[in-house]
């Protein structure tokens, strides 16, 4: 709740003109409190959890769009059953884990610092501070998520991840109530190391949620805003992981290729592509194989790493 009558207060009290963005914000949260700003971030989970798979799940099915090409691993094709499934099991986790952990965390929020008041950040702090949280989300997440790669992580938390060995868009946030917990404190690490404004940890989660959608979605666009982003993994990056299943150690990384890199374990992922390349130049063709796409040929070893 913002410590102003009017705008003319608000004004006064920043010393200048509210911009636009400002005079908006002042109109929507000035009666709100803390709190009730904090628990939009429910809502925007829920909307991007249930609103941006659909145009590739709708693609998956009908192999339509003008997308199917860019399909990673073509052979295999979920079912609408499937599909339903997998979309019931995500929105169970949310309102039983997900929602309630968002409710119950605000005094953490309140206490590193996240402010609601005037003046709203600029976008240079906006962006800067993004960066920071993915870079450290991404860092914290990659050492986890080789921990559930351990025997113990993998059979008792990780595994049910990994049902989906060529993922879809429904299955990013498709996981075991402890990955759920455990994966959502490197979501509020950086935001903690780097408080910002509410509107900067809205659009925080909001983008982090995104990105794991297109990470999974099984489609490597080419037209991808994300291709233009430095060491981004993207959707081929994660979908070798998945392919690979529960015997893989490469490709860790959440969202950017640095940590597989500096601590070896993209090496799977990169003898794989030069071994599929080699035999696609011999083959003189498409170079597809057992599932029909990027990771696919007629040699088990490559699938080993």
């Amino acid at each position: 709740m913002l410590p102003y009558a009017t705008i003319e207060e608000a004004e006064s009290a920043v010393g200048r003109g509210l911009t636009l963005a400002e005079t908006l914000w002042f109109r929507y949260s000035a009666a709100k409190s803390d709190y009730f700003l904090y628990c939009h971030n429910i809502l925007f989970l829920f909307l991007a959890f249930n609103l941006v798979p659909i145009p590739l799940a709708f693609a998956e099915l009908t192999r339509s769009l003008g997308i199917d090409q860019h399909k990673i691993q073509p052979k295999v094709r979920l079912s609408f059953a499937e599909m339903w499934k997998c979309y019931k099991d995500v929105n169970r986790m949310f309102f039983l884990v997900v929602g309630p952990l968002q409710l119950v965390s605000y005094p953490s929020i309140k206490m590193i610092g996240i402010r609601t008041g005037l003046p709203l950040p600029s976008r240079w702090e906006i962006l800067s501070q993004l960066v920071v949280y993915f870079l450290v989300e991404d860092y914290m997440n990659y050492w986890i998520h080789r921990f559930l790669h351990g025997k113990w992580g993998y059979e008792k938390i990780h595994s049910v991840h990994h049902e989906f060995t060529a993922p879809i868009g429904y299955a990013a946030p498709y996981a075991h109530w402890g990955e759920v917990l455990i994966l959502g404190i490197p979501s509020f690490l950086g935001p903690a190391l780097a408080p910002g404004h509410m509107v900067t940890f809205w659009l925080w989660i909001a983008l982090r949620q995104i990105e794991a959608i297109e990470t999974h979605s099984g489609y490597d666009l080419p037209w991808s805003p994300t291709k233009y982003i430095p060491f981004y993994g993207g959707a081929e990056y994660h979908d070798y992981h998945h392919y690979v299943g529960g015997q893989s150690q490469s490709n860790f990384a959440s969202v950017f290729t640095y940590c597989d890199f500096i601590y070896g374990t993209d090496k799977g992922y990169q003898y794989h592509k030069k071994v599929l390349g080699k035999l696609k130049g011999m083959n003189g063709d498409s170079g597809t194989g057992l599932n029909g796409g990027k990771f696919d040929c007629s040699s088990d070893e490559v699938k080993n790493d």
